[in-house]
């Protein structure tokens, strides 16, 4: 156990804390919830960092960084299903992607085929990172002027935040990526046995 396993692990702890949270949803747990998910977001990069830079290497890390990744992804986004933040459809090919790249995977072990990650795949996590925070926090924030010095009324709004638009149009390229990169695995998978056999 060490210190990129610990910062692993501290993802997949905060995931039923982010599941409490929205279960009571409001404006103030929305913020908490967004906090914590992208708090969760910055030790996915930072155990990766630190476990190439300080060479902490281990087994245990290979196996529960995608784990920590996947189930704090498909938690957030299920538990937004209700809440009318995310589409059920959206949510069914996101996860059944990633279900699907891990059973191609699995057959690709066996094989000993072994097929490198893709910038499509990383670019896929991001996205959905930067989309998920924004429909966390949700709510319609209106930012007005400050009042001037003779005290009058503030007026209009100076600025009115939407985030669940926001967090929708981010989730929308993050769908592309989901789709592509699946896409792209599947078929170098397919393209790898058959070079395999045509060697053999």
């Amino acid at each position: 156990m060490n210190l990129a396993n610990i910062l692993t692990l501290s993802r997949i702890i905060v995931v039923p804390v982010i599941a409490c949270l929205l279960l009571r949803d409001n404006w103030i747990t929305s913020l908490i919830a967004a906090f914590l998910f992208l708090c969760a977001a910055i030790t996915d990069y930072l155990d990766g960092y630190l476990a190439r830079k300080l060479h902490m290497e281990s087994d245990l890390g290979k196996l529960l960084d995608p784990l920590a990744d996947k189930l704090l992804i498909a938690t957030v986004l299920i538990l937004l299903i209700p809440l009318g933040r995310v589409p059920a459809w959206m949510v069914v090919i996101i996860i059944g992607r990633e279900l699907a790249v891990t059973g191609i995977r699995a057959l690709a072990s066996e094989k000993q085929v072994v097929i490198g990650a893709t910038w499509l795949g990383k670019y896929k996590t991001a996205f959905q990172c930067v989309a998920l925070i924004p429909l966390l926090v949700h709510y319609q924030y209106q930012i007005y002027p400050l009042k001037p010095l003779l005290g009058q009324e503030t007026g209009n709004p100076l600025l009115t935040l939407q985030f669940q638009q926001g967090g929708e149009f981010f989730l929308w390229i993050a769908f592309f990526f989901t789709v592509w990169s699946g896409w792209d695995y599947i078929y170098s998978y397919g393209r790898s046995i058959v070079g395999q056999e045509a060697s053999q």
